[in-house]
Formats: C-alpha cells, sequence, structure tokens
C-alpha cells in the first residue's frame, strides 16, 4: 500500500462478508499479507419468500479463493448468528484452528460431528485473558463480556500495525446472572496503551439510555409463576443460558416439575449443566411423557419456538400438531424473547392460534420478561471512552444503526474522516495513519436446505412455482413433425378463468402452427440421412407456449414442456414411424412422466 508521501505502508484488511445492514451470519475477516484469520462465521434465518430454504450463509467465495492463507479462526460466543456457519464451510475449506470459549465450542462440537467435519479443524477451548497466536500476525486476547448467552468475550488483535478491539455482541450488565462480569479493566487497559480501531456493535445504536441487566426479568417472571393456576409454557431462546438458569430457579422456588421440549433446548440445557453454568437438581427434571401424571399447577413446559419457527415445538403445540402437548383453557404460555426483525408475523400468529386454544399468553416489552443482550448508547459510549480509538469502524447491525452509531463517534470526538461505514464484501484497508474502503470482494448470501447449497435457478423457479404455478405440457412427434398422441396439459398451482379443455384447445393449436409453420426450417438434409434440430424445436415451442400463457391468463408460471421424439438420424430414403411398438411407446411416455410428475 502507497501512501501520499510514497513511502510503503503495511496494511491490515479488514472484510466483513456478514453481519453488515442485516441482523445475522456475523463474519468477518482479517488479513494482512499471504495470512487471514476469521472471527466468527453464523448464519441467518430465511425470509418467507426463500421457499423450502433451512438456512442463509455468507458468500464465502473470498474464503474459497483464498483457502491456503487461512491460518485459523476466532469464536466469540455460543449464538448461531456467530457460529451456526462453521460446520457448513469446513465442507468447503479446511480452517487450522478454532479458538473460543468452551460453551461455544461444546455447542459446536456437537454440530461438527453430526456434520462429519470434526476432522476438518482443532478445537480450543480459551479462559478470560488468554492470547493466542495465529500466524506470525495475529495475537488475540479474550477479554471477558457480558451478553444473553453465557461465557460470551468481546477481543483484542495486536497486529503489526496497531491493536484491533471487536466487542462482539455485547452489553454492560453490572449484575450478571452468572457473577461473570465485564473485564471493563482490561479493556481500559489496551485504551491507556492505544487503540487504533474500535469494531463495535451497533445492534442497539437506536435506543438510548442503558439496556436493562438480565436479573432484571427476574421479579416479573417470579409474578407470573405466582399468578399462574394452570401449567406454564415458557418458550425463549434456546441459547439463552441467563434466561434458562432464571427460569429453573423460579421453577424449584415455586416447586414446579421442568419438562424441557426442543432438541436444542435440551443440548444446551446439558452442555450448560456439564460446564456448570447452570446449577440445579436432577430431580427437576421430568420426561415431557411423564407431566399428565403430575398436577398442572406443579408443571413447566420450557419450550424452543420464541421466533414462530414453522418446525419449533412451540409453532407445532400452537397449531395442534405436538403429539405429546395439547394447549388447554387454564395454561399461561409465556414468551420471553422479543421478535427478531423479518420474524413478527410468525410470532403474532403464533400467539393468535395458542390464544384461540384458549391459553393466557403473556408476551410484549411491557411485561418486562425479555431484555436484549445488546448494548444500548450509553454503553456504546461508556466503549467508544475506554477504548479511545484512532478509528471506528460499527459493525453487527442494519444500515440505520450503523449510521446512528457512527454520528455516536463523531460526537465524542472520533474525526468524520476515521469513522467507515461500510457493506459485507467492502475491503477495509488500515494503516497507522488512514482508514478507507479499498476494494470489494465478492459477497452475497448462499441458501441452505437439506442437501445443501440451492443455486440461484432453483430458487429463482420455486419462487415462479410459488407466485404463478406450473403449467405442463406433453407431446409426442414423428419424423414427419407429426404429433402421434393429442397434447396433454396439466396445471398446478394457476389461477385461470379459462375451462381447462379451452385452454388444452389452444396450447395444442400453438404447437401444431409451430410445427406446420417451420418445420422444415428444423429439418436439415446431410448426404443420406435427415437431421432434425429437436433442442431449436424445442425452445421455440416452450417461448411460443410463455407468450400464450401470458396473453390469455396475464401470469407466467413455470412451463416444463416435455416434448416426445425419436433419437439419432433416420436415413433419407425411410418411411416415417411405422413400428407398431414404437408408436405404442411414444403413446405412453408423455402421460407415464406426467404421472409422475402428479405423485411429486
Amino acid at each position: 500500500m502507497t501512501e501520499n508521501n510514497n513511502s510503503t505502508v503495511a496494511e491490515l484488511k479488514i472484510i466483513p462478508l456478514g453481519g453488515l445492514h442485516e441482523i445475522g451470519k456475523n463474519t468477518c475477516v482479517f488479513e494482512f499479507g499471504d495470512e487471514i484469520i476469521l472471527v466468527d462465521a453464523g448464519l441467518a434465518f430465511p425470509s418467507d419468500d426463500m421457499h423450502g430454504v433451512n438456512i442463509v450463509l455468507p458468500d464465502m467465495t473470498y474464503l474459497r479463493e483464498n483457502r491456503h492463507k487461512i491460518k485459523g479462526m476466532i469464536v466469540t460466543h455460543g449464538h448461531e448468528d456467530h457460529i451456526g456457519g462453521i460446520a457448513y464451510h469446513l465442507k468447503q475449506f479446511d480452517v487450522p484452528v478454532i479458538y473460543g470459549p468452551k460453551l461455544a465450542l461444546t455447542l459446536l462440537h456437537d454440530k461438527l460431528e453430526e456434520a462429519g467435519m470434526l476432522k476438518r479443524t482443532t478445537i480450543k477451548h480459551v479462559k478470560p485473558r488468554d492470547v493466542v497466536r495465529l500466524g506470525k500476525s495475529f495475537a488475540v486476547e479474550f477479554i471477558r463480556n457480558t451478553h444473553s448467552i453465557a461465557d460470551s468475550f468481546s477481543i483484542a488483535i495486536t497486529t503489526p500495525i496497531g491493536v484491533i478491539i471487536m466487542t462482539g455482541d455485547f452489553k454492560i450488565d453490572h449484575t450478571p446472572v452468572d457473577k461473570e462480569y465485564f473485564d471493563l479493566h482490561r479493556i481500559a487497559e489496551y485504551g491507556a496503551k492505544g487503540v487504533l480501531c474500535l469494531l463495535s456493535d451497533s445492534t442497539n445504536a437506536e435506543q438510548p439510555g442503558y439496556t436493562p441487566s438480565e436479573a432484571s426479568v427476574y421479579p416479573n417472571l417470579d409474578r407470573i409463576f405466582a399468578q399462574a393456576k394452570g401449567r406454564i409454557m415458557l418458550t425463549t431462546f434456546a441459547t439463552s443460558v441467563h434466561r434458562v438458569n432464571i427460569v429453573l430457579s423460579l421453577a424449584l422456588k415455586h416447586g414446579r416439575k421442568v419438562a424441557v421440549v426442543g432438541r436444542s433446548m435440551l443440548n444446551v440445557i446439558a452442555h450448560a449443566r456439564n460446564l456448570g453454568y447452570i446449577k440445579c437438581p436432577d430431580d427437576l427434571f421430568t420426561p415431557i411423557k411423564s407431566i399428565r401424571n403430575i398436577p398442572d399447577e406443579k408443571i413447566v413446559i420450557l419450550t424452543t419456538g420464541s421466533q414462530g419457527e414453522t418446525l419449533s415445538a412451540m409453532t407445532r403445540i400452537s397449531k395442534g400438531e405436538h403429539g405429546l402437548v395439547k394447549v388447554r383453557h387454564g395454561d399461561t404460555v409465556v414468551f420471553s424473547a422479543s421478535p427478531i426483525p423479518g420474524n413478527t408475523i410468525a410470532v403474532v400468529n403464533t400467539i393468535d392460534r395458542l390464544m384461540m386454544l384458549g391459553a393466557h399468553v403473556v408476551y410484549g416489552k411491557d411485561k418486562g420478561i425479555h431484555v436484549s443482550g445488546h448494548g444500548s448508547q450509553e454503553e456504546h459510549k461508556l466503549m467508544l471512552a475506554l477504548t479511545r480509538p484512532k478509528f471506528f469502524m460499527p459493525v453487527h447491525g442494519e444500515h440505520r444503526m450503523l449510521v446512528k452509531h457512527a454520528e455516536m463517534a463523531q460526537n465524542m470526538g472520533i474525526p468524520k474522516e476515521n469513522i467507515v461505514i461500510v457493506k459485507n464484501g467492502d475491503v477495509v484497508g488500515l494503516t497507522p495513519t488512514r482508514i478507507a474502503i479499498v476494494n470489494q470482494v465478492t459477497s452475497g448470501i448462499e441458501l441452505v436446505d437439506h442437501l445443501g447449497i440451492i443455486r440461484e435457478n432453483v430458487m429463482k423457479e420455486r419462487q415462479q412455482l410459488a407466485e404463478d404455478g406450473v403449467l405442463t405440457v406433453a407431446a409426442a412427434i414423428d419424423w414427419d413433425g407429426k404429433l402421434l398422441t393429442p397434447t396433454e396439459v396439466h396445471i398446478r398451482g394457476m389461477v385461470t378463468t379459462i375451462e381447462r379443455p379451452l385452454l388444452q384447445q389452444l396450447i395444442s393449436r400453438a404447437i401444431d402452427r409451430i410445427i406446420d409453420e417451420k418445420w422444415e426450417d428444423y429439418r436439415q438434409k446431410q448426404n443420406e440421412t435427415n437431421s432434425i434440430e429437436w433442442d431449436r424445436l424445442q425452445s421455440d415451442l416452450e417461448n411460443a407456449l410463455a407468450r400464450l400463457v401470458k396473453r390469455e391468463l396475464q401470469s407466467e408460471p413455470m412451463i416444463v414442456l416435455m416434448l416426445q421424439h425419436p433419437q439419432g438420424e433416420q436415413p433419407s430414403n425411410s418411411l416415417p414411424v411405422t413400428n407398431a411398438s414404437d408408436k405404442i411407446y411414444k403413446r405412453r411416455r408423455p402421460t407415464a412422466i406426467l404421472e409422475g410428475i402428479k405423485k411429486i
């Protein structure tokens, strides 16, 4: 990198691949020379128009192309939007070592084992103030912070050009449930020595004041437990270990047994208990199958589904589809979580269904049963004051959050030219004297279903199917361009005022017309053989059908044309198809294929 004074200065590249202008899939690359480290690799959940998609990942093309430079990965904490993508990425490139807190890497171990990826990396647990070295260029210190999950860290990255502080997700909780306090002393020590750049969580940058302590939900949940006459069903994020700990302690206080529903909730509680983050007696828990034998006023059902996820336990309970739990009058259902942006409709629909089944549902910010795990404006200001960075880069948030955070930094004395607001894929060049966006790499999203990565053309087809349905047409044709059977037409998911026989007639006429008018154009006589341009015929027929349907039906469904035709070349002196068995084959094949489509 060449500065204005023509002296060559080493440059650190910071490349966010996810987490900017959005909530979720937090992933950031730090590159110096020929060495790369990766901080977190999260996922996001699909929007309503992503049909059949299970999770959303950042596009990792840049790391695939530079896999030889990767020295390791740092994990800040165990939320899915920070570790959920790692197992998928390891299928594409190796990561020599992953450092992170014990709880996060215990949860990650299960994911890697399930995906068969454990051999693609080495997992190493760290403790507060541990320093790890990655390559020649990076030394990373883990600094305890407070968040909505136990065992969460900010990090200080020492590089050849200076120290970078990356807060990770944080709030400043002075009364943490687990008594693990934010190590603000260590943050301040780095600030006193000199921080070149701060990358700070912007999620709550629009919220004035301070984010309440996690402990503040205890008395409000306590009141609900005391007032509930029947069963209590409570849903929260499975990884909100502090919240789960509060619920378990209240169940113990009020003499209720706890039945846990949902695989992720079971896994997190099991690991948190093994690691000592949750402490409660074994006999507090009861199998979900045994709740029918326990009085309603003695039961708490702790479940997943606070975000209205389609296959989650609470969603299935609200639809009456859960095999072991049915809602009845007298039940109190508690949503101890706020909807993530994009999930609001799914959550309120779940609440509506629960109310219709007779449950008393407790939800909403005014009830004081949920607090954010992210700091508000005064906590952001404190972080800026303690670190006193020369340069500032807001991260982890939607655009308006990044802008608000940048304004705060400017008001606290950081010059505007020393602040950058970036997008996923931007390459931020950092030197001791300058910060700027210097380039851009491939970015975007990768969509994953149960079979793997979904290509862009597949998603377009799914969207088309969802919006306009599908039209399937089957036709069989011989060497002379004659239809061997009547054209078969089937429609699925299409709204039309035209009767199906008329639509079939219009389509048959269109096919007949194209073949009659252009058949000679498709024939190519070479020596003693006739060759037909079947692909060209197929394309022309598909285009003609698309125009017809758009004109007559005012819609653009997916059109599947199955054109059956003879294979190979026909000698010029031979007769058209006359073999009876061949004709029978031609007549049956389209119908057989259509029957297969019907079953799908």
